[in-house]
């Protein structure tokens, strides 16, 4: 009697473990809404133009932006320009993430360095993207390293202000509790400072990441023969919307899905977060 007792006791637990349909049906259905704006847009200039509304020859349809990817696909050029632009975005924003993630802590830790080195980034921080492609070019020729150089510098400023500001913006309380525990220098900044300034750096990464594919644009403006950045170039050249609209549904979709793959990454780090975003109702 004990044992069925406690078998339907594991049985109770197991299926209450178990998601429910509804909450498997919620977790689909809240990435799919997201794509109901952009299909629904494509679908009704599909019809526009299917309806003669509009001949498309400057804003292609849909149907058409996929033919000239199915077609850049099959001939393998597709491939060959996602990886080259892929390969400058991730190197860069690891140049980038790294520099802004060192200098924003060290100024956000200690304000001696912060006094001297913020007033410098926040001066370079104002000058426009493009200013830096000439300079670039001069110093490092028109390669590779001058393009992953911009897209470096376009990722550490809003990573090194997301670092800095997130320390500085720590609960004074928090860290009176770390002093009164006597922890030390590496021991507050591990167990007081990581967990506080996590979801703000999370953010941080995001908006440079962001940022990165936006200068990746800009830097294979610069003399590049391969690249998302040259497509667009190369439909501007030959008069081909079709192929410009191709490159920019490439670039959503590639930034989206790297934008989602920092989520995915540091959402088991997050798990502590007892935030509004995290409610059923607010999601």
């Amino acid at each position: 009697m004990a044992m069925t007792v406690e078998l339907s006791t594991l049985e109770q637990a197991e299926n209450a473990a178990r998601p429910a349909p509804s909450g498997r049906l919620r977790r689909w259905a809240r990435p799919a809404l997201g794509l109901l704006l952009p299909v629904g847009l494509a679908l009704v200039w599909e019809l526009v133009v299917w309806l003669g509304l509009s001949n498309g020859r400057l804003v292609p349809p849909p149907s058409k932006i996929f033919a000239t990817i199915v077609e850049l696909a099959r001939s393998g050029e597709l491939a060959r320009h996602i990886v080259a632009t892929l390969t400058r975005v991730f190197v860069g924003f690891g140049l980038g993430v790294v520099a802004g993630t060192l200098l924003g802590a060290v100024s956000g830790y200690w304000g001696p360095a912060r006094r001297l080195l913020d007033p410098t980034v926040q001066a370079l921080r104002a000058i426009p993207s493009i200013a830096w492609v000439p300079l670039f070019i001069l110093w490092l020729g028109i390669f590779e390293t001058s393009k992953v150089a911009l897209i470096a510098v376009g990722v550490f400023f809003p990573v090194y202000l997301g670092v800095m500001g997130a320390i500085l913006s720590v609960d004074r309380n928090i860290v009176e509790v770390g002093r009164t525990f006597r922890l030390s220098g590496p021991a507050m900044i591990r167990r007081i400072l990581l967990p506080a300034v996590l979801p703000a750096y999370v953010v941080a990464l995001r908006v440079g990441l962001g940022l990165g594919w936006m200068f990746v644009v800009a830097a294979e403006f610069m003399g590049a023969s391969e690249g998302l950045g040259y497509l667009l170039i190369d439909g501007q050249q030959l008069g081909k919307p079709a192929q410009i609209l191709a490159a920019i549904v490439i670039f959503a979709i590639l930034g989206k899905t790297t934008d989602w793959l920092i989520e995915i990454a540091f959402a088991p780090l997050l798990r502590w977060q007892d935030a509004f975003g995290r409610q059923g109702g607010a999601a």
